[in-house]
């Protein structure tokens, strides 16, 4: 069944849902058995394959389904010493998401959508992106054996749009931000029947970047850290693992307090820091977005009201970092400790120093960064 994350009406999860009909929020998936899954299924992961899928039920994945998938998931959780010495952190983290098929964390969710859309009987897709999304979804349709059309903002890095096109789907660049490649995705979905996947545009991709959230607490041996720290444009990453730490406290597979969760964006694009900080419930559109780490660059995210929800209820918050400082902060991930970040994982590394320099982080505490994407995609 799916829910509205606003309204609270229901719909079937059958066929190809987009958002809510009555209130144009997204939906969010909710699975048949309370709690789900059951204890044996935990039991059954020891004989799996370390990919995402080895929690099937925890996915909307029939019994006997077989995924669309290109082997995303299990990317490892890696400690820092060197840099948590530095600033003070004795236990520092990162999940390096740049280790996923296509080289980011967009592997998980378009996965997910392009699974549930192709069983329903979807033949063509079409995606706004920043880079990283569109390079997913022409993978995953090319092998899925559909058709896929990706608009892109043209200052889109040439690496990304080479691998886009190399996958062979359909690449249109457009002279804006993603909010203007939305717009335009929407247009030819109408136009060509296609199915948008864009962000929480349709209810899968959240479910894809839950396993997120599994993932980490099961390499914790079932454990949550203190604190995440999460890059944070569109947000179904910090949605979803919200939605995933909610599941596994009431199934009983984790026990405890969720983590303390924080988004970071750049100082150039920051409307879930802006409207947090203003303790407002959506976040107004920002102007004229400008930033280096162009999966940060969303002015207006769809989820705004989840994201603010997951950073409120969880005790966390939202800070905003310059362009100046996450790019530094992504050189050292990759000098310091061989993590080839991206631009938006330099993001988090840059925000723990300002959290624990201003005391909001204790040096103690486990914190978790993600890097979402890896540094290679950005550079040529």
């Amino acid at each position: 069944m799916l829910e509205c994350s606003a309204c609270g009406g229901t719909h079937d999860a059958a066929g190809l849902p987009g958002v809510c009909e009555s209130c144009g929020q997204p939906y969010l998936v909710r699975y048949a058995t309370t709690p789900s899954p059951s204890p044996e299924a935990k039991r059954l992961l020891g004989e799996r394959r370390w990919n995402m899928w080895r929690y099937r039920e925890w996915l909307p994945l029939g019994a006997d389904e077989a995924p669309v998938t290109l082997g995303e998931g299990a990317t490892p959780l890696l400690p820092t010493a060197r840099l948590g010495a530095r600033y003070g952190l004795r236990d520092l983290w990162v999940k390096d998401e740049g280790k996923n098929p296509t080289g980011s964390f967009k592997a998980r969710g378009l996965a997910v959508a392009i699974t549930r859309a192709t069983r329903a009987g979807a033949r063509r897709f079409v995606v706004p992106t920043a880079g990283n999304a569109g390079v997913a979804l022409a993978a995953y349709a090319s092998r899925a054996g559909v058709a896929a059309c990706v608009f892109a903002p043209s200052c889109t890095p040439p690496v990304i749009r080479s691998q886009i096109q190399s996958f062979g789907a359909e690449l249109v660049l457009i002279d804006g931000h993603i909010g203007d490649c939305g717009a335009a995705a929407r247009a030819y979905a109408a136009e060509h029947g296609a199915v948008d996947v864009s962000t929480l545009r349709e209810p899968y991709r959240i479910e894809g970047k839950k396993t997120l959230g599994l993932e980490l607490a099961e390499r914790l041996g079932w454990t949550l850290p203190d604190v995440i720290v999460y890059p944070t444009g569109g947000g179904t990453g910090l949605i979803g693992m919200w939605k995933a730490f909610q599941e596994l406290r009431a199934s009983g597979w984790v026990l405890g307090a969720p983590p303390r969760m924080y988004s970071v964006q750049s100082s150039g694009c920051a409307p879930v820091v802006k409207a947090f900080d203003e303790g407002a419930d959506r976040c107004a559109p920002w102007p004229d977005p400008v930033t280096v780490a162009a999966g940060l660059r969303v002015p207006a995210p769809l989820g705004d009201r989840l994201m603010l929800r997951a950073l409120r209820e969880s005790g966390g918050g939202a800070v905003a970092v310059s362009d100046t400082q996450l790019t530094a902060a992504a050189r050292e991930l990759q000098t310091q400790e061989g993590i080839d970040a991206a631009p938006e994982g330099g993001a988090t590394l840059a925000a723990v120093i300002a959290l624990k320099e201003c005391g909001t982080l204790s040096g103690d505490e486990r914190i978790v960064l993600f890097n979402t994407g890896a540094g290679w995609l950005y550079r040529g």
